[in-house]
């Protein structure tokens, strides 16, 4: 097989980073002692001098702006909906694009399906969410990146370890770190691969004797489907399905951490969209979750499902790989997602729920405004105190509650004296 198998796809330029990392060439002093002590600590645990010299050698990467902590820090005012998410990531174009490259790719996604039993639809589809069909790695040189997220303070210890990790690439295979472009994170090519998930994962499917996730497709895609193999992925397992609940539907049974039969499911009266039986194979374990709350859409997931949220710790993210491959399995049109009437919270109201919770000792919560899993299932237990229906999706009259909480009778509502009339 040829090593440019996509040259028709992928027209990529690899951009030099080195000038770029020295745009800002006044650092403290502060910072290069930390920098002095970051290359010691590297070459403790093993990365030879040789590679430190070819990275750090003429580069602080230093910036008196950090670009990769603006974006770490970057919040949305409005906490993005699930209906907003998958509109914007599983696109029209998307979809079309995808369908194409599923087909025009039969021979070398059928190997991979051989070798490593992930389909191919899965394949196109983390490729597409993750750098949109290769057109899109970030625009960062992941050796600058890492080493300005270790010196932030926020995350500077997992940060340093994939900066560690990263250098180990150089080191091991000899590539060349202007060339390693991604993420402000420090997730690399195709498939963003974090540095330690290509230490762990990554293939030379062409046997040219390199691993080159950013220029060689083939590598980038079969170190793919590696990784997805060796977390458990099922071949004959899907992601889920949409679903519709009975109206009287206990909430406080969804979530993740939360799996029944597909049996037990259907004697609940869960039922597929067309208001069919469920189709997903008996073997399941099959939750139910609702990313906008009980106002918005249900979905029941099965346990690939779970492997997607290896890759990416989120929801969204895993329900829109799920219906992208979708899409590019039956090759069916895209359709948009009609917008419900969840609301639209804002990341402060999220941040002033999370506050609450610690406030009160009930769960240990990061304050950062996103709705997690364990923020929402923190807040099932909020809306349980407070006699509301448990969909773990918060909402304003779950903040009115919890302005007028009353640590003395908790959420009641109290009652006011009564006042005695003197009579005339």
């Amino acid at each position: 097989m040829k090593k440019n198998i996509l040259v028709w796809v992928l027209s990529l330029q690899i951009c030099s980073f080195a000038t770029w990392a020295q745009a800002d060439n006044n650092p403290p002093k502060e910072y290069l002692d930390w920098l002095d002590n970051l290359k010691k600590e590297m070459l403790e645990k093993g990365i030879s001098q040789k590679t430190i010299d070819k990275v750090y050698g003429n580069n602080t990467f230093y910036h008196a702006t950090p670009n990769a902590v603006k974006s770490d820090r970057k919040q949305l005012e409005f906490v993005l909906t699930s209906a907003d998410y998958l509109n914007r990531v599983v696109n029209k174009k998307r979809v079309e694009k995808g369908q194409e490259y599923y087909t025009n790719l039969q021979p070398f996604l059928q190997k991979l399906e051989s070798k490593y039993n992930v389909q191919g639809e899965y394949i196109i589809a983390f490729w597409g969410i993750e750098t949109n069909f290769g057109t899109n790695f970030g625009g960062h040189n992941v050796i600058d990146a890492l080493t300005e997220m270790s010196y932030d303070t926020r995350r500077p210890q997992f940060f340093k370890k994939e900066l560690y990790q990263a250098l180990k690439i150089v080191d091991d295979w000899n590539v060349d770190f202007n060339k390693m472009q991604g993420s402000w994170a420090g997730a690399m090519g195709h498939f963003q691969f974090m540095p330690s998930t290509f230490n762990a994962y990554a293939v030379d499917y062409n046997d040219d004797g390199e691993i080159d996730i950013w220029a060689t497709f083939e590598d980038a895609a079969a170190s793919a489907a590696n990784y997805l193999t060796e977390i458990g992925w099922k071949k004959d397992m899907p992601w889920g399905q949409e679903v519709i609940l009975p109206w009287n539907f206990d909430y406080s049974m969804t979530g993740r951490n939360k799996p029944q039969s597909p049996q037990k499911w259907q004697k609940m009266g869960v039922k597929s969209i067309n208001n069919k039986k469920l189709s997903v194979p008996d073997t399941c374990q099959a939750s139910i979750i609702t990313p906008e709350g009980k106002k918005g859409r249900v979905y029941l997931i099965c346990d690939n499902f779970y492997r997607i949220m290896q890759w990416n710790r989120s929801e969204n993210y895993a329900l829109a790989v799920g219906i992208l491959a979708d899409y590019i399995k039956t090759g069916k049109k895209w359709k948009k997602i009609n917008p419900n009437s969840a609301p639209k919270i804002k990341t402060e109201d999220v941040m002033k729920i999370q506050s609450f919770i610690n406030k009160l000792g009930w769960f240990e919560l990061e304050e950062d405004g996103m709705l997690g899993s364990k923020t929402r299932e923190a807040i099932k237990k909020v809306q349980k105190k407070a006699l509301m229906q448990q969909d773990g999706y918060p909402d304003y009259l779950l903040l009115h509650k919890i302005n007028n909480y009353n640590s003395d009778i908790g959420f009641s509502v109290p009652v006011p004296e009564r006042k005695l009339h003197k009579a005339k």
